[in-house]
């Protein structure tokens, strides 16, 4: 006989049953209708602010885009690359002597401003480049390799409203839509000039490089200088000439920098990462007087082992060598000289005829 299960249970485990019934029929009814069930039982769905969030894809107050979530860690654009401290000291004095240099070459009052150091992905950077623009670029003789300057339309404009005796007090006349004129390359040419020349004596006290020019470019795909993947440091200035300006962007490819990288590492100028100069001084000279022991070899044999071991007080060895043979002397496991056997005196001597050691 089989008892019937209904009967064993007590009367709060039916109660329990039966609202868990209630809440299962309701949670369907709800799902039926197109609406999520409420209660324990239903899982909970994010809302489209929080799934935008997720993504990444969350616009600021202003607007802007925030990179967050999945997105910011897809983004090439956002690697972090090691930081030069000396690269930011070099832009620096760059401000200041392009700031003297440019009122020179401009005869007007000039302000150079730095607004951002930055490392970005040289793909990302070409495809952010404001168009019409134009692209110099330039040699680093010393370190054989390339680098980027930006000129955006409003400083090219300037510049030539400037150097062409505009008047002041009036902002530079754009024409948008038309390739740039012969006189507009030639004088922004000038200008890039100018700007290498100060590069090259700001890092004259850090490592001597010259910096030559060697074409200018207006479509972003022919001044293709590395590859898309590969990183670069940016370094954003801005050129005010009263009510007229615009924007310099400085590209310089880590491969380019790979050859003074150690120096570009320093917080300051000379510095030699905890290295003591007299220590060093006294270490040397200390080496120079310090005793050696040399061995002269006459000859080398290889003998098997079963033969050494049968060796008995008598036993005779063979060497290969003869009054005039050359001997070599030795500092432990290092060759040094190679000379030949004589007598000088008393004394056993050798006459040393080649260098071995490089």
């Amino acid at each position: 006989m089989i008892d019937d299960p209904e009967e064993e249970l007590s009367e709060e485990e039916k109660a329990a049953a039966a609202a868990w019934g209630d809440m299962a029929e309701e949670g369907a009814d709800a799902a039926a209708d197109g609406a999520a069930p409420q209660g324990p039982m239903s899982n909970r769905v994010l809302d489209q602010d929080e799934i935008d969030s997720l993504l990444g894809i969350a616009k600021g107050e202003e607007g802007e885009e925030k990179t967050s979530g999945i997105q910011a860690m897809l983004n090439s654009a956002l690697v972090s690359y090691e930081r030069l401290p000396m690269l930011e000291i070099v832009f620096d004095r760059l401000v200041r002597m392009l700031s003297t240099s440019l009122r020179n070459f401009t005869s007007d009052n000039v302000e150079v401003s730095l607004d951002n150091i930055t490392a970005i992905r040289f793909g990302d950077y070409l495809n952010s480049i404001p168009l019409p623009a134009m692209l110099g670029v330039f040699k680093a003789e010393e370190w054989d390799n390339y680098g980027l300057l930006m000129v955006d339309s409003s400083l090219t404009y300037s510049i030539v409203d400037v150097l062409l005796g505009g008047r002041r007090g009036t902002a530079a006349m754009r024409i948008e839509g038309r390739p740039y004129t012969t006189i507009e390359r030639n004088l922004v040419e000038r200008l890039v000039n100018v700007v290498l020349n100060d590069l090259t004596a700001t890092f004259d006290p850090l490592s001597p490089v010259t910096f030559r020019f060697e074409r200018l470019e207006t479509n972003p795909r022919f001044a293709a200088i590395a590859r898309p993947a590969n990183a670069a440091i940016l370094a954003r200035l801005r050129v005010d000439m009263e009510d007229r300006g615009g924007r310099l962007e400085l590209m310089l490819p880590y491969a380019t920098l790979e050859p003074v990288r150690e120096l570009l590492l320093q917080m300051f100028m000379g510095e030699k990462f905890g290295r003591d100069s007299i220590w060093e001084t006294h270490l040397s000279g200390e080496l120079w007087q310090t005793d050696v022991n040399i061995n002269a070899v006459l000859d080398e044999v290889s003998v098997p082992l079963n033969e050494v071991l049968n060796w008995k007080p008598g036993s005779r060895l063979d060497l290969e060598v003869t009054p005039d043979s050359m001997i070599e002397l030795r500092c432990g496991d290092v060759r040094l000289f190679r000379g030949q056997m004589g007598r000088k005196g008393q004394h056993i001597a050798v006459k040393l005829q080649d260098r071995l050691i490089k």
